[in-house]
């Protein structure tokens, strides 16, 4: 059954499939195959290709020209990575516990959405000081003050800056915001505060990296227009709540977080003519294909976009606009999985991963890549 979520644009398609139980995206994977560091260089790092039906290939990123055809056009996600990882402690009190937060939405000029650590430490009305002691920066210390709490640990808080201030004293006293997957096996330093941006990365607002980007060199880049194969730039803010496992028992019950993005008209235009040409859009990464299936109608023209998307893509949804898909490996459970799975086939992507595991494959965002064909068949959606 198919729904359009209520109260968003109508660009907006979200695809549910009844009874599909979570489980069927579940997998095990080593703790051995996550990588904690990407491969140098960038576009060394090793590339499955998955034809459904045909079968896997075992490449590196920079055979990317080759693996492509002249005339298709690679999409890329042009955000930036903010310093979204924020420490401090709660002031005010008898007692200044630490409170880590990780800023996953801006609402405006004051105020951030939040996820924070322990959130049971913080009450409606209460004080964060961050800062670090010891560290230096323009502001010393930033203040916000808890306006709200959700259920799952997210609070709104609102700063005692505004603008451009505020976006300077994030900056100075945040931290890239690794994945826990990372953080959890090894202190983050001041290397990945570049390893952690993409070589596109122009607009600030995401809180996660666009990861497939990350694979990207200017030696790639220039391959590729040789080919003849045309490279352009959408902009999705990445949240938090992309990556997150999906917990419901049925996909239909998950909740998709909203997340700002663009298309401009030009860049609508110029893959409208190229594919009318012949020519295939290839989406790199989840984030611009995600973004483009938003700006596309019901025939596959893209269209300008600006606003939020909360598209969730599972198997049975039929694409309009990707034809091609590079991502890295995703985690069991996950949103992500079941949009590669969506593309390609479920039984398609539990056999790649599989292979991709018993072949030592590097996992998650810092790890190796895939580059997905569509599969022939696929569902339908509503608009």
């Amino acid at each position: 059954m198919n729904y359009v979520m209520a109260g968003l644009v109508p660009a907006i398609h979200v695809l549910i499939v009844n009874f599909m139980r979570t489980d069927l995206f579940d997998f095990d994977l080593p703790a051995e195959s996550i990588a904690l560091r990407p491969a140098s260089p960038r576009d060394s790092a090793r590339l499955l290709v998955v034809r459904p039906g045909i079968g896997l290939e075992d490449r590196i990123v920079s055979d990317l020209p080759s693996l492509l055809q002249p005339g298709d056009q690679l999409v890329v996600n042009d955000t930036k990575v903010i310093a979204a990882q924020l420490s401090g402690r709660r002031v005010g009190g008898v007692s200044e516990p630490k409170i880590d937060a990780t800023l996953i939405k801006r609402l405006d000029g004051a105020r951030w959405q939040a996820l924070v650590r322990p959130a049971r430490k913080l009450s409606v009305g209460d004080t964060v000081r961050f800062g670090h002691e010891g560290r230096v920066c323009l502001i010393g210390n930033l203040d916000a003050t808890v306006e709200a709490k959700g259920e799952a640990g997210e609070v709104t808080l609102a700063f005692a800056f505004h603008g451009p201030v505020l976006d300077q004293a994030i900056a100075d006293l945040g931290a890239p915001p690794l994945p826990p997957y990372i953080a959890s096996k090894r202190t983050p330093d001041e290397r990945d505060t570049t390893d952690y941006q993409t070589m596109f990365a122009a607009n600030e607002g995401a809180v996660a990296a666009p990861t497939a980007g990350l694979h990207f060199t200017p030696a790639l880049e220039a391959a590729l227009s040789g080919r003849g194969i045309g490279l352009h730039r959408v902009t999705l803010h990445v949240g938090a709540g992309t990556f997150l496992p999906v917990k419901a028992d049925n996909i239909e019950d998950h909740r998709m977080h909203g997340e700002w993005g663009s298309v401009s008209q030009a860049t609508a235009d110029v893959l409208n003519a190229a594919r009318a040409e012949g020519g295939r859009i290839v989406a790199v990464g989840s984030t611009s294909l995600r973004l483009l299936e938003s700006a596309a109608g019901e025939n596959g023209i893209l269209r300008e976009f600006s606003g939020e998307t909360a598209i969730f893509i599972t198997p049975g949804y039929r694409f309009r606009a990707v034809d091609i898909m590079m991502t890295n490996f995703h985690l069991p459970r996950s949103t992500l999985f079941m949009l590669v799975s969506a593309l390609c086939g479920l039984d398609t992507m539990r056999s790649a991963y599989a292979h991709a595991i018993a072949s030592g494959y590097r996992f998650y965002s810092y790890g190796d890549a895939c580059l997905l064909f569509r599969a022939e068949t696929s569902g339908t959606t509503a608009s």
